[in-house]
């Protein structure tokens, strides 16, 4: 019996996750700047590519992995028509009351505390950059379904912008001369 890999690296989960998203039509650029526009409204210190190399930190991320590929998937899966019954419609019209797209978005922005949720919550509503490029080609009569993406996307973002602010807190936090251990960058 040949058993399929089931556990992979944390950059082969990046890579993966990548590909997944190039795939789906976004980048890694698309995403880090919806972190810097959200974090440089509050600290005009960071800079993108801190952002981008948070993004990519979270993409490589187990659960992240898991998140991301799952529901792309099932946005793929819908694309074919390929469920039955009512949860077909439910997910080709990305239902306002469905919801089940936002949890997988408040899980993943959730890795990084009750600030990365608040974070997500604010990108899902105002919907920047690509959210809402995905956001709208997959409402109507298109042939892209977007429910869950634009969601992770959005989430994705939340987690980078809460993480370059905890990195930026720890920073300032280790100015103070009795802090004597080694930086931990989460």
């Amino acid at each position: 019996m040949n058993k399929s890999r089931n556990l992979f690296s944390r950059d082969e989960m990046l890579k993966m996750n990548i590909e997944m998203l190039n795939k789906r039509g976004v980048k890694l650029s698309d995403i880090a700047e919806i972190a810097f526009r959200q974090q440089s409204k509050w600290n005009d210190k960071i800079s993108y590519q801190e952002c981008l190399e948070s993004v990519e930190k979270i993409l490589s991320l187990r659960d992240v992995f898991h998140i991301l590929q799952l529901g792309a998937e099932i946005d793929r899966l819908t694309e074919e028509n390929a469920f039955q019954g009512p949860i077909q419609s439910i997910l080709a019209s990305d239902l306002g009351m469905f919801g089940i797209d936002e949890l997988f978005g408040i899980e993943l922005a959730g890795l990084y505390g009750t600030i990365g949720k608040t974070n997500f919550g604010d990108i899902d509503v105002n919907k920047p950059g690509i959210v809402a490029k995905l956001n709208y080609d997959g409402k109507g009569d298109k042939a892209a379904c977007h429910t869950f993406l634009d969601d992770i996307v959005g989430a994705v973002a939340a987690a980078a912008s809460t993480r370059v602010a905890q990195i930026e807190n720890e920073i300032e936090a280790r100015k103070d001369p009795r802090i004597i251990e080694e930086p931990q960058l989460f």
